[in-house]
């Protein structure tokens, strides 16, 4: 009887030892789709329109766009991208009760395609949870909310493909995802699996104009210190020397290999390129005494305030090293 009772408890706690990973993933999963769940009551549908009497347009091609946003206060901030309202008279907000309110527009900052607009809720809102984007990597898992297409609040997932996009772009860092984003998503949230706000969704590379498996998120972290200068100034100021694209390149230099950041192109002259000193085809070679890398260059523009020097050294077309400082200007979105 004993070896009975020693062989059932044996089996028992076999059984058990096998369904208890399930549970807990059971549970785990839960909890994580409850997090996503109240996320996505503080993200709304934007229209924005020419009109009086915001339409649902977006598939007629006339004036009324639509998108979507993120509450960031209780008290009705709002952040989104850009070219959603922007130039737009008229910004109705749909929340997630269905309740309809106008919104107006508190501030941009053109580069990042980020604006922060308000709206005056009858009722505390649900502020959405933030996430530190600095600790988004590679691999992790994502939700996507967004008014994808204009009909109303749509989940997808993926993963993130990589972080530091930049086009080329030296004032901009993005996330990269594979979870579909598509017209009507811009300005939605993108969630870590807890439900933690780690970006907003803002462009997507396609050659038809729809999902192709790449679209791009702006990090929360920056997210925060965009909208928080918007809601106290109105604006964004930084440090500005050009705008302009570089790429990363390996060459050889007195016979030794080295590297350092070749400029592409630039649409604006600004303070880098004032003076002749810097032609198309020129090469960083340091910034700061520091090397000449993307991570250093973004660090030195977002790291310095209006007035500030950062020292360079350039290899022009005659290879021959100058060490050149730049004195940045402000420039307000």
């Amino acid at each position: 009887m004993n070896f009975f009772n020693n062989k059932l408890s044996r089996i028992n706690f076999l059984i058990l030892a096998l369904i208890l990973p399930y549970l807990y993933t059971d549970m785990s999963n839960r909890k994580n789709s409850t997090g996503i769940a109240v996320a996505a009551l503080s993200v709304v549908n934007i229209i924005a329109s020419e009109n009086t009497s915001p339409r649902n347009d977006w598939n007629t091609g006339n004036a009324s766009i639509i998108g979507s946003g993120i509450i960031i206060s209780d008290d009705g901030y709002i952040i989104t991208n850009l070219h959603v309202v922007a130039g737009r008279k008229n910004i109705s907000v749909e929340l997630d009760d269905g309740q309809t309110k106008i919104a107006t527009l508190i501030g941009f900052d053109q580069r990042s395609d980020l604006a922060v607009i308000k709206i005056s809720p009858s009722e505390k809102l649900i502020s959405i949870k933030w996430a530190d984007s600095k600790d988004v990597q590679a691999g992790d898992e994502v939700i996507a909310i967004g008014n994808a297409f204009g009909l109303g609040k749509t989940f997808t997932s993926g993963i993130v493909s990589a972080t530091g996009r930049d086009y080329g772009n030296p004032y901009l860092e993005l996330i990269q995802t594979d979870a579909a984003i598509n017209p009507g998503n811009s300005g939605g949230a993108l969630l870590n699996h807890k439900g933690n706000l780690i970006g907003m969704n803002t462009k997507i590379f396609s050659k038809t104009g729809s999902y192709a498996g790449i679209g791009f998120a702006l990090p929360s972290n920056k997210m925060i210190d965009l909208a928080s200068e918007i809601i106290q100034s109105g604006s964004v100021q930084r440090s500005w020397i050009g705008d302009f694209r570089v790429k990363f390149k390996r060459f050889l230099l007195n016979n030794e290999l080295t590297h350092g950041l070749e400029i592409l192109e630039f649409k604006e002259y600004g303070p880098l390129f004032e003076g002749g000193q810097i032609q198309l085809g020129a090469v960083i070679i340091s910034i700061n005494e520091q090397s000449a890398t993307w991570e250093n260059l973004t660090k030195a523009l977002q790291s310095s305030f209006p007035g500030d020097k950062i020292t360079l050294k350039i290899i022009n077309k005659n290879n021959i090293i100058d060490e050149i400082e730049v004195i940045t200007k402000a420039q307000k979105s």
